[in-house]
């Protein structure tokens, strides 16, 4: 029985956070049809707001009248009243990821390309909006509790594997860089479940993974919330597996599910967490954190290295 039924609208989340917190409250008894829908809404809020019902529904992969069970199973009389509440955000909110790129399509028309810088420019402008995207929607305090968290931690565990492999492998450097003790708990040798569970309460584990989340992942961020290591989560959405368990959870939604995902954006993020850990590192420097490379770091042993004392009657070789 739909829930508007026996409880009235007017207890009905009237804003977007509100809508969202009660998917993701309600969302793992949902079935897996509605699971699908409840995705799509959270990642997708500027579609919900402008387009029909059928449109939506053809994007979502469903059929239309799925769409109105779906808000009435949430206490709404209908999908109108639901999609109402989207368009109430969109009005009082900043531009959506694609106004975004219709903006910086519009600016960079004069540059238009075919063929394969065509490709180029698609993917410049995608990333442009989404990094946009990620400076609007990042707190101030998540940043600073993550940060907090990765200068105490006795070690630093990151697991992120498929496509996200690349930015667990960026963060384990620039967090070695700044001689943090870092394991990267990879899939080589197929031991990773076992090393995280050594993880205990004075650690913290960077979890990071996006659709379709990788199981090993997912494992490994459940073992860290059973022995009580905090989770720094970085996920496409409040509804990802890993937002659960996190203690700090960053969500960097993403707008299509294509093979040319960026990126870009959870790049961006990566960076920033480990320059905010830099600047808890480095208190009283008054120009901006640094991150030492392995070379500088080589070239200062070798500078702090002891000469070798010099043999008498020895003549230097030339």
């Amino acid at each position: 029985m739909a829930k508007n039924q026996h409880s009235s609208s007017v207890s009905v989340p009237q804003n977007y956070e509100g809508i969202v917190n009660l998917i993701t409250r309600d969302y793992a008894g949902l079935s897996p049809g509605y699971q699908q829908i409840a995705r799509f809404f959270t990642q997708n809020p500027n579609v919900i707001a402008l387009e029909s019902i059928n449109a939506i529904a053809e994007k979502c992969g469903v059929h239309p009248s799925s769409l109105v069970r779906f808000a009435q199973n949430l206490g709404y009389s209908g999908f109108k009243q639901l999609q109402g509440v989207f368009q109430t955000r969109l009005a009082t909110a900043a531009p959506g990821f694609r106004e975004r790129i219709s903006a910086l399509e519009s600016e960079l028309s004069r540059n238009v390309s075919h063929g394969n810088k065509g490709f180029l420019k698609d993917l410049v402008v995608r990333d442009m909006a989404a990094l946009q995207g990620l400076l609007e929607s990042v707190p101030e305090e998540a940043l600073s509790a993550a940060a907090k968290f990765l200068t105490t931690a006795q070690t630093v565990f990151i697991a992120g594997q498929l496509r996200s492999e690349p930015l667990a492998l960026l963060l384990r450097y620039l967090l070695t860089m700044l001689h943090r003790r870092v394991i990267l708990l990879d899939p080589a040798g197929g031991l990773a479940p076992e090393m995280a569970q050594t993880m205990g309460e004075r650690d913290v584990l960077v979890s990071i993974a996006f659709r379709h989340y990788a199981k090993e992942v997912v494992s490994i961020t459940e073992i860290a919330a059973a022995s009580g290591t905090p989770v720094i989560a970085i996920t496409d959405s409040q509804l990802s597996p890993l937002a659960k368990e996190a203690r700090v959870l960053f969500t960097v939604p993403e707008d299509e599910y294509s093979f040319s995902r960026s990126l870009a954006a959870p790049m961006c993020l990566v960076q920033c967490l480990a320059t905010a850990t830099a600047a808890v590192l480095q208190p009283n420097r008054e120009a901006a954190p640094r991150i030492p490379s392995v070379t500088e770091i080589a070239r200062d042993q070798k500078a702090r290295l002891p000469k070798p004392p010099r043999v008498p009657g020895k003549r230097s070789s030339q």
